[in-house]
């Protein structure tokens, strides 16, 4: 095992995952798109790399960051909205030429439920993934890219929506009215199992595996939000009429079933 670690988007997620990782003795590389943030990764004791992706090739000391580095945590997600869109599969394979010309074996994908769509009713990761967003279709396509490669040894991670530290779906849906999905689940996350399943992942070496990321109850969203406005003190959101679905039911089952990983932080409370 190597004990240094390269996080490549050290964010909401990234930056705690890399805090972790060196509490636990690990040397970690981590990247920001920010010149500002430089200083904050410094303090932390991450040694800092100024890297952006982009669809013409990457930006900085692309050079110097997979020195060293066994595993590799790419946690960039795609920005498709707006005036800004990409190509987020051209920005990736470019960042695969990269990998391929390093020390770099192990590569952990962090990626997204919305792969999965429209599905109803349980979803594992057995199941065919058919996204229908744009996003969704470049995450997939990304991931293909990765675990295609024979050279490498590849964990995805599709996580659900993700909640911690100020960071919860009911600030956006506070106050809302007349939704039509109240009778469809949840797929949720903590940030602590977000940490834990990456842990988990390099230290038994669950490589050439996908993991759903997403905690293993999924109470309808017409009483879970509300109750979750209310511990808050929001407005809870209002929902009124029915859409007919019955949503899906995203199941870490690879984590549960085969790995018996066990989830730390429960998605209420």
């Amino acid at each position: 095992m190597s004990k240094t670690i390269g996080i490549l988007g050290c964010g909401w997620l990234g930056f705690p995952l890399a805090i972790t990782f060196m509490a636990q003795g690990y040397l970690v590389k981590g990247s920001t798109t920010s010149a500002e943030k430089i200083g904050t990764l410094v303090k932390a004791g991450i040694t800092p790399f100024l890297i952006q992706l982009t669809e013409e090739g990457i930006e900085g000391d692309i050079a110097d960051f997979p020195k060293g580095l066994e595993v590799l945590v790419i946690n960039v997600p795609p920005r498709l909205r707006g005036k800004n869109s990409e190509d987020y599969v051209k920005k990736m394979a470019g960042l695969c030429r990269v990998i391929k010309a390093s020390t770099i074996k192990k590569i952990i994908f962090v990626s997204s439920t919305s792969v999965y769509g429209d599905l109803e009713g349980e979803v594992t990761e057995q199941s065919l993934a058919r996204p229908h967003t744009e996003s969704g279709k470049q995450l997939l396509a990304a991931e293909q890219l990765f675990k295609n490669d024979r050279s490498l040894e590849v964990a995805i991670v599709r996580f659900g929506g993700l909640i911690g530290p100020d960071r919860h779906p009911i600030t956006q849906l506070s106050g809302k009215q007349g939704l039509n999905n109240g009778n469809e689940p949840v797929n949720l996350v903590h940030l602590d199992d977000c940490i834990g399943i990456i842990q988990a992942i390099v230290l038994h070496g669950w490589w050439h595996e996908t993991f759903n990321g997403v905690y293993p109850l999924h109470p309808k969203k017409k009483e879970y939000y509300p109750g979750e406005a209310r511990k808050r003190g929001l407005q809870p959101p209002i929902y009124i009429r029915e859409s007919g679905k019955t949503g899906k039911i995203v199941c870490p089952y690879n984590l549960l079933n085969v790995k018996n990983y066990r989830f730390m932080t429960t998605i209420v409370g």
